[in-house]
């Protein structure tokens, strides 16, 4: 038995069970009516469930089949639904054809009783209709809406206003539709940050080498040959050749964390001796630019799991770049603190600050504000796109808060080691 050999067959079972569960409730109600409304004495009783059970099932199984028959060869809401009124017209026909025989009701009784059920039943198929006209342009406005989705119209949503089970299939829709416009918007954003970055990768390899490959040619020709500019078109030729090798290893640093392939060598670690470490490490630096860098350190604070190499490297990206955009006289600071669960750091300046419109950049890749954009600042904008990566590969999270000219606060967290 195949799957939709299965899904009919249960779906048969489950009609035949409705049907049933009606059956067995109408009989029900007819007995309570007949005992506590007309009082009806035992025998009466078991006559009435005799004559009901001798119409009804055969009636019921003759009206199913015909009723499954028509469902498969009607196309329209509309149509099945009258089929059903029908058929309960039918039915009911039938049941009091039957009992007034085995009652010996009259042949005038039996065309009244019939010609009230006709007319009642005439009056509920057009109540009917109107529902599956309803219905049927809720669908309409479905299948409207999925066409609009298909041919790329995102914007298409249903709006229902009978709250019902429609309703809630229209509900469906329009979060399917939120989502891929949403899944679009990021495929467009993605897609943009594909040309950024390839535009990018091309102007940041094309200078260096564009100025390395004018500078042999002119010691190739013989058009610098005085010692001293010769060293110094060596020194730059070296020091762009270490540019376009940092820019290569960050490159392939980062497409190792966007698909996750890094393997993290954690242990245990106080970020208190991986900060005092940077500090010493950066202090040349920030004395040549005649700028203030201090540690505040807590103590008691709990260890970490981390790959120190790594952290040591957003910690370098992140003073670094504190640095970078500090002037003469300004202060970098960094702070330890413990958090919940976890350890914060902080490294905070006293530069330029970040234009509102730029903070939700500052971590994608080759991003550089609009002050930084000359290569006399240094760096290709891979730095914190580097850092935002490595910390959230070891469940963490950062951030930065700026105001321009008050300054520039980073900061990541890393959670501690389990007790």
């Amino acid at each position: 038995m195949n799957e939709s050999q299965a899904i009919r067959r249960a779906n048969t079972w489950k009609a035949i069970s409705i049907l049933l569960g009606g059956l067995t409730l109408g009989l029900v109600v007819a007995l309570v009516l007949a005992i506590y409304i007309m009082q009806a004495p035992s025998g009466d009783l078991q006559g009435l469930l005799w004559f009901l059970l001798s119409s009804s099932v055969p009636s019921l199984l003759v009206g199913y089949l015909v009723f499954s028959v028509g469902r498969r060869r009607l196309h329209s809401i509309r149509a099945k639904v009258l089929l059903a009124y029908s058929l309960g017209i039918v039915i009911a026909l039938i049941n009091i054809f039957v009992t007034s025989q085995l009652m010996f009701v009259s042949q005038h009784d039996f065309l009244l009783l019939g010609l009230l059920l006709i007319f009642a039943g005439i009056l509920s198929a057009s109540f009917g209709y109107l529902l599956a006209a309803r219905m049927t342009r809720s669908l309409g406005q479905l299948q409207d809406a999925a066409q609009e989705i298909a041919a790329g119209n995102l914007l298409t949503r249903v709006r229902l206003v009978e709250k019902d089970e429609l309703f809630e299939v229209a509900e469906a829709f329009n979060r399917m539709a939120d989502e891929l416009e949403q899944a679009f918007s990021r495929q467009k954003a993605m897609e943009q940050a594909r040309r950024d970055l390839i535009a990018a990768v091309s102007h940041d390899l094309r200078t260096p080498l564009a100025s390395i490959r004018a500078m042999v040619e002119a010691m190739d020709d013989g058009l610098v040959d005085d010692p001293a500019t010769v060293r110094r078109y060596y020194r730059t030729i070296h020091a762009q050749i270490d540019n376009l090798s940092g820019l290569i290893n960050d490159l392939f640093e980062l497409s190792r964390l966007d698909v996750e392939q890094v393997q993290l060598r954690l242990e245990p670690v106080n970020l208190n001796d991986l900060v005092s470490d940077v500090l010493e490490a950066m202090q040349v630096q920030a004395r040549q630019k005649e700028i203030l860098l201090e540690g505040h350190f807590a103590g008691d604070l709990p260890p970490v799991t981390a790959d120190i190499a790594r952290i040591q490297r957003v910690l370098y990206n992140l003073v670094q770049n504190a640095l970078q955009y500090t002037p003469a006289g300004g202060r970098v600071s960094l702070t330890v603190r413990p958090a919940e669960t976890g350890v914060q750091v902080e490294v905070t300046d006293s530069g330029e600050g970040i234009p509102p419109e730029d903070l939700p950049h500052v971590f994608d890749r080759f991003f550089r504000g609009d002050k930084s954009r000359s290569r006399a600042t240094g760096g290709a904008g891979l730095g914190l796109a580097i850092a935002k990566r490595i910390v959230e590969a070891h469940g963490g999270r950062i951030w930065v808060e700026s105001r321009p000219g008050q300054g520039t606060r980073f900061g990541f967290y890393l959670p501690a080691v389990p007790a």
